[in-house]
């Protein structure tokens, strides 16, 4: 209830932010809701604006949906054995040294977040920590920073950016056509129950597709961020790793931080599932 009451309150403040944002654009420009550009202009908008705001809100937003703990003065083994292992891990990476937290869950999990390479969140399970060796958790770490110095985060909130921005135009636009079709004896379309019940259903159709293709690169990301692994901490310990997800709980994560998580939930239909088969990605690291 925490979580779906926090996403509801977070999109409900960026729309309502977004929405600000649109009707000043749009006076400044003079330009019509109706027009192409407008159009294009309120697909840019709520398209590329909605991602950036969840990028920059990513880390906050991962605390607060996982009640993850952020390690600032280690207080045991294990939390100092951590640190220290993040801290070789960005050195050799080249980026700034990433918050590290540890959040409570049965599954064997970790993610990385965050709005830049300099400024990210790396969060382990309490259940990796409790069923993996060492080795295997030190794997499951470089993952996570690889994607960190892959700019991961950010290049998928460009093409989350550029996708929904498609989808909204084009939904928009096919939903006048239907529109001014069923109404056409109206002197004005584009503000009937009609155009917003087609707005919506194209939006919805659309992205379906446009998930597909953030998937794909999120796959790919995956087979990147593995590699990375390797040649931070070698190739034997990631593929023990992978070997021991094998056994791991479905995955809790959500949104972005299932992108970028170590595994993903099982029994995901392959063309919307954000990881590859495990398999696969052993057999790439051989």
């Amino acid at each position: 209830m925490k979580r779906v009451v926090l996403f509801l309150l977070t999109n409900l403040a960026v729309m309502l932010v977004l929405g600000i944002v649109l009707s000043i654009l749009m006076s400044v420009f003079g330009i019509s809701n109706r027009s192409l550009g407008g159009i294009l202009m309120i697909a840019t908008v709520f398209g590329f604006g909605g991602s950036f705001i969840s990028l920059f809100m990513s880390k906050w937003m991962a605390k607060k949906s996982t009640g993850a703990y952020v390690i600032e003065q280690p207080r045991n083994e294990t939390e100092h054995w951590l640190v220290n292992t993040v801290a070789a891990q960005a050195k050799k990476a080249g980026i700034a040294m990433p918050e590290v937290a540890i959040y409570d869950s049965p599954e064997m999990n970790a993610f990385a977040t965050g709005p830049s390479k300099n400024n990210s969140l790396v969060a382990v399970s309490s259940g990796l920590l409790q069923h993996m060796n060492q080795d295997q958790a030190e794997a499951v770490l470089a993952h996570e920073v690889s994607h960190v110095a892959n700019g991961d985060m950010v290049t998928l909130t460009l093409i989350q950016g550029v996708v929904n921005t498609f989808v909204i135009f084009i939904a928009k636009v096919l939903a006048g056509i239907v529109d001014n079709f069923i109404n056409s004896d109206e002197e004005e379309g584009g503000s009937s129950w009609t155009y917003f019940l087609f707005d919506m259903i194209f939006q919805v159709l659309f992205g379906v597709l446009a998930s597909v293709i953030v998937a794909y690169y999120s796959r790919k990301r995956e087979f990147a961020a593995d590699a990375g692994a390797a040649h931070l901490v070698g190739a034997q310990k990631m593929r023990s790793a992978l070997e021991r997800l094998k056994q791991n709980h479905p995955s809790q994560l959500e949104g972005s931080m299932m992108a970028f998580g170590i595994a993903s939930g099982k029994g995901v239909a392959e063309l919307f599932s954000s990881h590859p088969p495990l398999d696969e990605r052993i057999n790439a690291l051989r």
